[in-house]
Order: C-alpha cells, then sequence, then structure tokens
C-alpha cells in the first residue's frame, strides 16, 4: 500500500515506464493542475495535498493490469485527465482518447496535452452517448457513472477483449453485487493508493439475451 506523497513518488520512479522524459512530464502535470485549479474546480483543493498519491500514483496503478501493448486507450470522462493523462505521460507511444463533455475541461485538456507534447492523445468533446468513437483496447472511467449507467453508455466501445478499468473508491464491491442484465468476466482489485477502494477490472461480452450488437446499442 502506497501511504504518503513520497513512497507514491518512489513507487512511480520504480515503475519500468517512468524513464526521465515521463518523470518531467508528470511534474509538469501537477505543476499545470495546481495552476489551472485557481481558475476551474478541476479537483478538490484538499487532493493537491496528496496529488502524488491521490490522482498520480492513483491513475498509474491502472498500468498494472494491462500487457504493455499500444491499443487504444479510452478515458471516460476524463475531467481533470486523470487516469489518461497519466497514462499518456507513461506510455507516450500508446493513442489515448480523453472523453469529457465540459467545454471548460476540454479547453484545458488540449492545452494540456500541447504543453506536454503527447502527440498521441487527442480529446473527445461532448456528451458520451453521442460520441462515435472506435472500439479500445483499454477503456477507463474514473467516478464518471455508477456501473449499469456507465455500462448502457459505453458498451458500444468496447469488444469481448477490451480491458475495462474502472477505479471505484469504496463503492466497487457493491456495484459489482448488484450488476444485473450483463456478461462479464469483471472482478475487484484493491487499490494500491486507498486501502478502503477497489477497481473493478475485467471484460465484458455485451448484454444477457442479446446478440453481440444489440449488446451495443446504448
Amino acid at each position: 500500500m502506497i501511504t504518503d506523497e513520497a513512497e507514491a513518488k518512489a513507487w512511480l520512479r520504480s515503475l519500468p515506464q517512468c524513464d526521465e522524459t515521463a518523470w518531467d512530464r508528470l511534474d509538469q502535470l501537477v505543476a499545470l493542475l495546481r495552476d489551472e485549479n485557481e481558475r476551474q474546480n478541476l479537483v478538490s483543493a484538499v487532493s493537491l495535498d496528496e496529488v502524488w498519491i491521490r490522482h498520480v500514483a492513483d491513475s498509474a496503478q491502472l498500468l498494472t493490469h494491462v500487457s504493455r501493448e499500444t491499443g487504444l486507450w479510452l478515458d471516460l470522462g476524463s475531467g481533470a485527465g486523470f487516469p489518461g493523462l497519466v497514462v499518456a505521460c507513461l506510455q507516450p507511444e500508446r493513442d489515448v482518447i480523453l472523453s469529457e463533455a465540459r467545454p471548460l475541461r476540454c479547453d484545458w485538456l488540449r492545452g494540456t496535452v500541447r504543453k506536454l507534447d503527447l502527440m498521441s492523445v487527442r480529446v473527445a468533446e461532448g456528451a458520451v452517448e453521442k460520441q462515435v468513437l472506435e472500439p479500445a483496447t483499454v477503456i477507463s472511467a474514473r467516478a464518471f457513472a455508477p456501473l449499469p449507467r456507465l455500462l448502457t453508455l459505453s458498451a458500444r466501445f468496447s469488444t469481448p477483449d477490451t480491458v475495462w478499468l474502472l477505479p471505484k473508491g469504496r463503492s466497487a464491491r457493491q456495484e459489482l453485487a448488484e450488476l444485473r442484465g450483463w456478461n462479464h468476466t469483471f472482478h475487484v482489485e484493491q487499490s494500491w493508493t486507498d486501502g478502503e477502494a477497489g477497481i473493478i477490472v475485467g471484460t465484458l461480452a455485451g448484454r444477457k439475451g442479446k446478440s453481440r450488437d444489440q449488446g451495443r446499442d446504448c
């Protein structure tokens, strides 16, 4: 378990993806976040006191659940860019889509992508139910929507091989236990940054009792 800022930084430094360029990008991302948070509430002000554990390491831990292949990573409800921007900093060769509905957040995301020189990242602006996006290798969503709603909105971006990584905090086990109507392999992994938090991990095969194409309809 990662318990403080020093441990978070040390753990990040130990990741095979975290070379000096990646570290410099993460450090710049934190600085940009602090600056922008004075203009719009990207994250809670109190969480900035533990930004490396609460946002950076919390995002980076998702990489431990997927291979190092470079398929498309779709981050739904990206908001301040977590986990999507952290993934992109650590794997700049991976295509990443940051899906976000709020225009001000999208403006900040696009500006941050340019400043960090993340050439493989694009921002998809607009409500997720109206977006037309290609199937992803990985789908992440952090504090975006309750699990049934999330799957209804975004299952069409998934294939049977897509890995879903859904940080759910304390509600992870309850949300998964209450999920009905979907064929899936989801299970809960313990978060490394919060002893009471869980991450829903797995694949999705579609709605029960429907064909694959029907299961991907919103």
